[in-house]
């Protein structure tokens, strides 16, 4: 095997694949990175049995064929190469021997043949517009529990129904929501489809194509083996989906009412950071909404005391409650818009607080990310 490739395009490639690998890998030969060499080119892909990232690019074939190489080392090294194009040749005793302009390393080759198969996905597919998606899975994939103990709850529910796809994450204490339109082609179908994505990996495909315009997602498999794939341009990434139930969290969302405040999202967030500083770790922090504006009042250690006020506009009767800070700062900081409306929803169960619902404040039309967070309990 022997080829030659341009310095630039081959440390972005390996770098893309070995995102998703875990840092330990316990299985040493899902560390390698699959380099298959041939008369269209390079393809670069790793797998570690739930992710898989695969893509392929230009270079001078001499010899085909095909390596498995350490990853990681293998990253490390392309990104710190001198300006010059790379040559890589498997020498007479499996080696790997590549060079860089003066630079040269000899790599150990792991077995080709222990490797497992890159999953291939074959179902149907639709279109999302790559930054409305990056924007989704950011504004959502925070929400999702960070507890491996549940897992449904540490991914990302993707529902496809007609043009829309919806992303939904939950840790129990909160609901993030997010709908973006969906092309299904002459496929289209009314017939929902639901994929529950881990949140990493999710969170991995947003960064990755953010900027790559349309993004395919395509679902396969089936069982135990059930698969969702993102591809755009000349990378594709799969994942392996979280076996349960996801819980009906839709139905926790209320039906319009006008009890409700609207704020400056800048302002806020700053005003909840600055109080919070004196609060205890996961202690709540208290805000009161009147007609004249929102206070936050916080109590910590070492009698420390904070308090500030903002404007506010609010609709409805004053309303005392108390918020995790880094929730609802997690909330505002989603809502990318320059005011948010802070909703008070209502319960039949006089005993139970009700969860109060963030929104982007804009000008008519149904609002495409709900977030709805639980209040804590104030001790008097």
């Amino acid at each position: 095997m022997k080829f030659h490739v341009n310095r630039d395009v081959f440390s972005e490639a390996v770098s893309f694949v070995v995102k998703l690998l875990p840092q330990r890998n316990p299985q040493p030969i899902l560390a390698g990175v699959l380099i298959e060499a041939s008369d269209e080119g390079l393809s670069l892909a790793a797998f570690d049995y739930e992710a898989s990232a695969r893509t392929t690019i230009e270079a001078t074939v001499d010899e085909p064929g095909t390596i498995l190489v350490h990853g990681r080392l293998l990253s490390d090294i392309a990104s710190r190469l001198p300006n010059a194009p790379i040559q890589i040749v498997v020498d007479d005793d499996g080696g790997i021997v590549l060079t860089c302009g003066s630079a040269r390393f000899t790599l150990a080759s792991m077995p080709v043949q222990e490797y497992p198969a890159i999953p291939e996905v074959n179902g149907e597919s639709g279109l999302v517009p790559s930054e409305d998606f990056a924007t989704a899975i950011a504004q959502v994939a925070f929400a999702a529990s960070r507890d491996d103990v549940t897992p449904v709850l540490t991914g990302v529910q993707l529902e496809v129904s007609g043009t829309r796809l919806s992303l939904v994450a939950t840790d129990r204490y909160r609901v993030a929501l997010r709908d973006i339109p969906w092309d299904g082609g002459t496929s289209a179908s009314d017939e929902p489809t639901t994929a529950l994505v881990p949140a990493r990996t999710l969170q991995e495909v947003g960064k990755t194509f953010a900027h790559g315009g349309d993004i395919s997602i395509a679902f396969s498999g089936s069982g135990d083996r059930e698969i969702i794939a993102f591809t755009a341009g000349n990378k594709t990434v799969t994942s392996l989906l979280i076996k349960g139930n996801f819980p009906p969290v839709r139905r926790l969302f209320p039906e319009a009412t006008e009890h409700h405040a609207v704020v400056n999202t800048a302002e806020l967030a700053e005003a909840v950071r600055r109080v919070a500083l004196v609060l205890d770790r996961s202690a709540p922090l208290r805000f009161t909404f009147t007609a004249d504006g929102v206070s936050m009042d916080a109590s910590g250690t070492e009698q420390a005391r904070a308090s500030e006020s903002v404007d506010a506009t609010l609709v409805g009767e004053d309303v005392t409650l108390g918020l995790n800070p880094q929730y609802l700062l997690e909330s505002l900081g989603a809502v990318r818009s320059e005011f948010a409306r802070v909703t008070f929803t209502s319960s039949e169960n006089a005993n139970k607080l009700s969860p109060v619902l963030v929104t982007p404040q804009t000008s008519g039309g149904e609002e495409s990310f709900k977030y709805l967070l639980q209040p804590n309990l104030l001790l008097r």
